[in-house]
């Protein structure tokens, strides 16, 4: 019981910050709940806390409250620079993530695993494969399930595997996985960061507690620093990595691993995920038959290259998944055929520039949605453009342009939240909408 007997505030109330709330309040800490938003579903959530024993500060009263604590703990989602943290911060008050308490509470060895793209499926994949190797583990942390929440099972666990953020990196002090996987990296986030560098610096810090006892299992292809703990390598795009590929299959320093034909996971992305995910669990010792063999059991998250129906011979892919540019250019890649690809959402402070060629040579026709859409228009001039004000829409001008032998995908580039609460949200909208088309009368002889 870490925390027991602390004065603690628990900055924001979404999935983290309740987690969060529950763990300290469970270790008998004195809870302060501090949150912005004032709205009837915050309440009713703020409401329960307070039964537990929380005391909860709402709007103004959070933003300014006048109390001193011994800890804070943010939700990975606030940006440090808002009201409500800066009261806290002028007051030096000791600021940690919910990732941050939720370790300090870990009764098992972790597995962390971050990067632009990739992170969801790697941590599944790799649970899956650790658990059909006979270890007893649990994904958790921006996969969904709070690590806070998920602390609880980590008594009767061999290892915790944890899909982290940048975000969530910010606030890191102790935190020490025994096996640190670096995916990839690329824009993103860029209205949260000052740069490229700034977001990097906030990745990198999933490395900076590991030991020469420990592993970092990184892309070969990075641009990363001297690292404490042993490195393993992988690469789908250079020979000169530990774990490489050829063609369709999968090797390690020269020995034939697995043919990636004989899993759901397909393209060069998927390659690399298998990869980083048989590194991570070479790492801990166990056979890499026996991983291959888990992996050809796998079946891929949805919203990720999620193939949804076939109609009219034209295929139907929701990636909505895809909320960066790097996404979107290994979604395109992965298709085969003439594409057209409704794109676009909230401006994450990024253009969709870098793109442009990729877009122009493999895609014959673009609709886009959301804030970015007239700034995408701009930035794709070597394309056919449409424009739509909903994804209904979008979807409508798709189905008309699309031919026999076309796919339709949908691989946004951009987060969710300008027009819906998740990736998820629009994801399944996306398929539901896709769902309800019907066939083309046929032709008339």
């Amino acid at each position: 019981m870490v925390h027991s007997g602390k004065n603690t505030a628990v900055l924001g109330l979404g999935h983290s910050g309740e987690a969060a709330a529950r763990l300290l309040l469970e270790e008998g800490a004195r809870v302060t709940v501090c949150e912005s938003n004032d709205s009837p579903a915050t309440r009713e959530k703020a409401a329960q806390l307070a039964q537990l024993g929380a005391r909860i500060l709402l709007g103004k009263d959070a933003e300014t409250d006048p109390a001193h604590y011994d800890l804070a703990v943010i939700s990975p989602g606030i940006d440090p620079a808002v009201p409500l943290v800066q009261n806290l911060l002028k007051k030096s008050i000791p600021l940690i993530g919910e990732l941050e308490l939720a370790y300090q509470e870990c009764l098992c060895p972790t597995v962390a695993i971050t990067g632009t793209n990739g992170k969801t499926t790697t941590t599944e994949l790799t649970t899956h494969i650790l658990s059909g190797a006979g270890l007893r583990t649990m994904a958790c942390g921006n996969i969904g399930l709070p690590f806070a929440t998920a602390v609880r099972e980590s008594h009767r666990l061999d290892v915790m595997v944890l899909e982290v953020s940048s975000f969530q990196l910010e606030t890191v002090r102790a935190f020490h996985p025994k096996v640190a996987a670096w995916l990839n990296l690329s824009p993103n986030h860029l209205d949260r960061y000052t740069g490229m560098e700034d977001y990097r610096e906030a990745k990198l810090r999933i490395f900076e507690n590991q030991t020469p006892n420990d592993w970092a299992v990184v892309n070969a292809l990075s641009d990363l620093p001297d690292l404490p703990a042993r490195r393993l390598t992988f690469s789908a795009k250079t020979a000169n990595a530990d774990f490489t590929l050829e063609g369709n299959t999968i090797f390690f320093r020269g020995a034939q691993v697995l043919d990636q034909n004989a899993t759901r996971l397909q393209g060069i992305h998927n390659a690399e995920n298998i990869m980083a995910a048989l590194a991570i669990g070479f790492a801990l010792d166990l056979d890499l038959d026996i991983l291959a063999r888990a992996i050809g059991e796998y079946a891929p998250p949805a919203h990720r290259c999620e193939f949804v129906r076939e109609l009219d011979g034209v295929r139907w892919v929701n990636d909505s998944k895809a909320t960066n540019l790097d996404s979107v250019e290994m979604a395109v890649r992965s298709q085969q055929g003439s594409l057209v690809l409704i794109a676009g959402g909230k401006d994450k402070g990024f253009t969709f520039d870098p793109v442009a060629q990729l877009v122009a040579e493999r895609v014959g026709t673009a609709v886009l949605i959301g804030e970015m859409k007239d700034r995408i228009a701009a930035s794709w001039k070597g394309t056919k453009c449409h424009t739509a004000s909903s994804l209904d829409e979008a979807v409508s001008i798709a189905r008309k342009l699309s031919r026999p032998g076309d796919t339709v995908l949908f691989s946004p580039g951009t987060s969710s939240f300008d027009m819906f609460r998740n990736y998820g949200e629009r994801g399944n909208l996306f398929k539901s909408l896709v769902n309800q088309l019907n066939p083309h009368p046929p032709e008339n002889p």
